[in-house]
């Protein structure tokens, strides 16, 4: 894993009013969405699509933004590295699980039989 060491920056005046921004455009998206209820849904749906990508892209341009596409793109890389299962390997652990889960519900199943006629037996020994 690659270690970065960034400065701890207190955030410029430019983007705080870029998240604003970006905040008040989706607050007013989402209330758009809402009055302009008699507006065809897909057109309502296309247009808060829109209204989200303009919201999205004036966070990218702020610190936070930087850090996470830093973030998102040092995931991709890290998936690259996952060793993923082959078919028959994801097929026998599937049949495990399922064999494992059915003898454990059996037993559960036994036990819960079993209380059941001890606590039957013990409150018709204490009636009478």
């Amino acid at each position: 894993m690659t270690a970065k060491v960034e400065k701890a920056s207190a955030g410029n005046g430019l983007d705080i009013v870029k998240l604003t921004l970006a905040f008040v455009v989706l607050v007013a998206g989402i209330f758009a969405f809402y009055y302009f209820d008699q507006v065809n849904g897909a057109v309502r749906g296309v247009a808060m699509l829109g209204v989200v990508v303009m919201a999205l892209a004036l966070t990218a341009f702020t610190g936070v933004g930087r850090t996470a596409r830093g973030f998102l793109s040092e995931s991709q890389f890290e998936l690259r590295k996952v060793v993923w299962p082959t078919k028959q390997e994801t097929i026998q652990t599937t049949i495990a699980v399922a064999i494992v889960v059915v003898v454990l519900s059996i037993i559960l199943w036994l036990i819960d039989i079993l209380l059941g006629w001890a606590i039957l037996d013990h409150l018709l020994r204490s009636n009478g």
